[in-house]
């Protein structure tokens, strides 16, 4: 028996044809993309390496908010520091001192007379003019005890103020004189046990006790050993002074150098700010940018702060406006119209 197959016309064949296209087109929209067509992995902290410029540091301004805000720079000069122990003085009042030299004039004039009435009286020996032996004598005596009065006198004052002070067994001493007048100040300084070395130190820095770091200071440079003070543990100093700054009896803030002086730069004190309980200071490190950078308050010197890296030589630091640029930095919004 003869099977009769139908007939496929070619509108037929062409309607599969594109059946056919359609599925493979769908299924091919669900295929899992290949791992070059996989979007930009992220970089830590959400940053993907296709995105935009990293954000410069510190605050970047035009140069007409340069002008408006009054920013000024000044370059950081290199400067020799050494490291600095700190401790507590006192100015004495004068009084006593004055006093002291009072009792050691009267010994040493009295010392003066006694020696040359005897010195008389042993050239008057022998001649008719001589005086009798227990006369001279006496006159001996006198001289004698007048003598260690005027020793007593001066180890007196040794006692009290050292017994390597400049003026050293010189009654006519111009420091002694102008100490004991109150035309100079004498200072008792005090560091801490191990803060200094057994020799003392060429000078030292003093400051108002409530004075700023970096505020100012006054240098003295003749300084000696001054007896140990039971009530007042560590090692001290006396340091005269030629100077009306201090009030007698006034307490003070003190700084000796300790270790080899370091070379570094010096940030002006107009340029420190404050912020987070840490000092800081902006530099320019490209016109209009102004970068954050921090300072150590304990190596304060006369004119501001020894830093002895992070900024260079010739850096820019703001010294004006610093504090505008804090604000900017902290808080965008405050930025100029």
């Amino acid at each position: 028996m003869t099977m009769k197959l139908p007939t496929v016309s070619l509108s037929h064949v062409v309607l599969a044809c594109v059946v056919l296209c359609a599925s493979l087109t769908i299924s091919g929209c669900h295929k899992t993309p290949a791992a070059a067509d996989a979007p930009a992995a992220e970089e830590p902290g959400g940053k993907d390496k296709a995105g935009t410029a990293e954000e410069s540091e510190g605050v970047t301004l035009k140069p007409e908010e340069v002008k408006k805000m009054g920013i000024v720079t000044a370059e950081a000069k290199t400067i020799m520091h050494s490291p600095e122990a700190t401790g507590f003085a006192v100015v004495l009042a004068h009084e006593s001192l004055a006093t002291a030299v009072a009792e050691l004039d009267t010994a040493a004039a009295t010392e003066r007379q006694s020696r040359a009435a005897l010195e008389r009286a042993q050239r008057l020996v022998g001649t008719a003019g001589a005086m009798p032996a227990d006369t001279l004598e006496v006159l001996m005596r006198q001289a004698a005890v007048d003598q260690v009065a005027l020793e007593l006198s001066h180890r007196k004052i040794s006692s009290m103020f050292g017994q390597n002070s400049p003026w050293k067994n010189q009654t006519s001493s111009p420091q002694l004189r102008a100490l004991a007048s109150g035309d100079a100040k004498l200072v008792r300084v005090t560091f801490p046990l191990g803060a200094s070395g057994d020799a003392p130190p060429a000078s030292f820095r003093l400051a108002h006790i409530n004075a700023s770091q970096g505020g100012k200071s006054i240098e003295a440079h003749s300084v000696w050993p001054a007896p140990a003070d039971a009530n007042v543990p560590g090692r001290s100093y006396f340091a005269y002074l030629k100077s009306s700054e201090f009030g007698e009896g006034e307490r003070l803030l003190a700084w000796m150098p300790i270790g080899e002086a370091e070379s570094g730069v010096l940030v002006p004190a107009s340029a420190a700010i404050i912020n987070g309980g840490k000092y800081w200071c902006y530099v320019e490190e490209k016109p209009g940018q102004f970068v954050r950078s921090e300072l150590d308050p304990s190596m304060a010197t006369n004119d501001g702060y020894f830093v002895k890296e992070g900024i260079e030589a010739g850096a820019k630091i703001v010294t004006v406006s610093a504090g505008q640029l804090l604000a900017r930095e902290i808080n965008p919004s405050t930025a100029a119209d």
